[in-house]
């Protein structure tokens, strides 16, 4: 059975969201306004932007997300991150985001310092322990901000009821297809996800994964633990085999031979390119076949790949696919 997205698709479009990370330099910031303009012609459902742990990008994440606010119709999403934060500083931080206007965000344990204790499964977090008591966090902090308004009783005169709290647009989590890297298995991955939802999550975004089954067999197992909200797969299209090994190393998840082989041993730059869009477009096409709700794309700060992954696929209007 297909899910229900976050989004109703237009024109039968599926729904297609982006992850952005915040520029370096002022160069990079440049490309990556252009990079936005464009993605938001395809009219995405929204467009996330990473956030350093402990605050590391705070004022270019924020750049990042003002700039769509202002300068698209694109809904924003803050990543936020658990390790090394207090529940003071969180709270300070969402505050500031939802002042800012944004009222999405994505909810993330993140990962430890490089220094620490593999071993130690709480290494390098803060005081929060966990995505599901950040999505708490997000959720009091909004409702600190805006108390309960009331609505009038129709006919009867000067009599009022308590109203419903307005809540973040979105608060997603992260969903692990393949396995958390700390997870001793897959059963434990579906029981944080499941936790995540009954702290209020209502939205999963899935780590890379480089085979559909992964992805289905993982929601089809969610769902009969209880699972009930929409599973976005993460999807990234890969074109050099530089990209590929510091995936692999950052993830653990292992990439397909034929895509490993393919970029290691063609020479040729834009065949490099051809071959990580049409593994991509395979791979979203194979997804949204199964019932998948839509697909959120990592674009390591480019529209090219991306847009050209969604054209194959169908997902772009004609008028996106003729201005590429």
């Amino acid at each position: 059975m297909t899910e229900q997205g976050p989004d109703s698709p237009t024109a039968s479009r599926p729904p297609v969201s982006f992850e952005l990370f915040p520029p370096r330099t002022d160069s990079a910031a440049l490309a990556l306004g252009r990079t936005i303009d464009r993605l938001a012609e395809v009219r995405p459902a929204f467009i996330s932007v990473t956030f350093g742990a402990g605050g590391s990008t705070r004022d270019r994440s924020l750049t990042v997300l003002r700039y769509l606010l202002e300068h698209t119709e694109v809904e924003p999403m803050a990543h936020l991150t658990c390790v090394g934060s207090t529940h003071a500083e969180a709270n300070r931080l969402v505050r500031e985001f939802l002042d800012a206007g944004i009222t999405s965000f994505l909810a993330l344990r993140g990962d430890p310092p490089a220094d620490v204790d593999p071993a130690d499964p709480d290494a390098g977090l803060g005081e929060l322990r966990s995505a599901a008591e950040l999505v708490q966090l997000i959720h009091r902090v909004q409702e600190e901000r805006e108390p309960f308004g009331t609505t009038t009783v129709s006919g009867v005169p000067g009599a009022a009821r308590i109203g419903a709290r307005p809540r973040p647009e979105r608060v997603a989590v992260a969903a692990f297809p393949t396995g958390h890297p700390r997870s001793r298995n897959l059963g434990q991955d579906i029981d944080a996800l499941l936790a995540k939802e009954i702290a209020g999550a209502n939205l999963a975004i899935t780590q890379l994964f480089w085979h559909a089954d992964h992805y289905l067999d993982f929601v089809e197992r969610a769902r009969a633990a209880g699972v009930t909200i929409p599973i976005l797969p993460g999807i990234m299209p890969v074109t050099t085999p530089a990209r590929l090994a510091r995936l692999t190393e950052l993830t653990g998840v292992i990439p397909p031979a034929e895509l490993e082989i393919g970029l290691e041993v063609e020479p040729d730059p834009d065949a490099q390119t051809e071959l990580g869009i049409a593994y991509a477009a395979r791979l979203v096409g194979d997804v949204l076949a199964g019932g998948a709700p839509g697909v959120h794309l990592y674009t390591f700060n480019r529209h090219e790949a991306v847009l050209e992954v969604l054209e194959r696929v169908g997902a772009t209007d004609e008028r996106t696919a003729s201005e590429r």
